[in-house]
């Protein structure tokens, strides 16, 4: 969908954010607009990004420009870093002088030589499979003081919510599919057993048991063989 101009003041900002609907924008466009919105909204030149880990692998979902990603990228090669921490923790990680740090000397001297002077990751909270943090980067060191901390706390949270809601997205659409999947099952095993009762005159539980003795003879899933014997009865072709 088309987005309006990105406002500059952080209360715009804010307000532009609660404009976005949750439900009718994908997490990835919804995530870039945070990273955007959070760049216009400081005084201060940064560039953002924000970082997804899954199944302990990060990737960046949204950067406002290449020279936050390439900073990303060089933890995620190393397997370490601020915004790497801060996504496990939880927590506010501040660098505010990377020709001072040694924590992650490597990733600081990359940062150092593309001329960036101080970062901040702010993690988001934990979900059960998703966690992430918004990185920002600035060209000068101590670039961030308490009240811009506290500016990009609330888009980190916004982040946040985001990243919740299509978690929660994702578990329930999946939980949906299995759950049909697992009455497309049933109704085909129940079709069988009715064949299997009419051929040979038996009870629900004699039917269940000569599909599942055919299931473990032919090293098939109950399913498939049930799928096969209503086939043969509608004159279907095997699967």
């Amino acid at each position: 969908m088309p987005w309006p101009p990105l406002p500059t003041d952080p209360a715009d900002a804010f307000a532009e954010l609660g404009r976005i609907k949750l439900g009718e924008t994908g997490l990835d466009d919804v995530l870039q607009r945070v990273a955007e919105l959070a760049k216009r909204a400081l005084t201060t030149p940064v560039e953002v990004s924000v970082t997804l880990v899954r199944n302990g692998t990060g990737h960046t979902a949204a950067f406002t420009d290449d020279l936050a990603r390439e900073l990303d990228e060089r933890q995620y090669a190393q397997g370490r870093g601020p915004c790497l921490d801060a996504a496990a923790s939880g927590d506010v990680l501040p660098v505010p002088d990377l020709t001072a740090e040694d924590r992650w000397p490597d990733w600081a001297d990359r940062g150092v030589k593309v001329g960036v002077g101080s970062s901040l990751s702010i993690g988001l909270p934990i979900q059960d499979a998703v966690v992430g943090a918004l990185n920002v980067y600035a060209r000068t060191p101590h670039a961030f003081d308490d009240d811009t901390v506290a500016v990009l706390e609330t888009f980190a949270a916004y982040a946040a919510v985001a990243l919740a809601n299509a978690q929660l997205y994702d578990s329930t659409a999946t939980l949906a599919q299995q759950m049909r999947e697992a009455m497309a099952s049933r109704a085909v095993i129940e079709q069988a057993k009715g064949i299997i009762m009419a051929e040979r005159r038996c009870t629900p539980t004699e039917a269940f048991n000569i599909l599942a003795r055919v299931s473990q003879d032919s090293n098939r899933k109950v399913r498939d063989v049930a799928q096969a014997l209503v086939d043969r009865a509608a004159g279907t072709p095997e699967r």
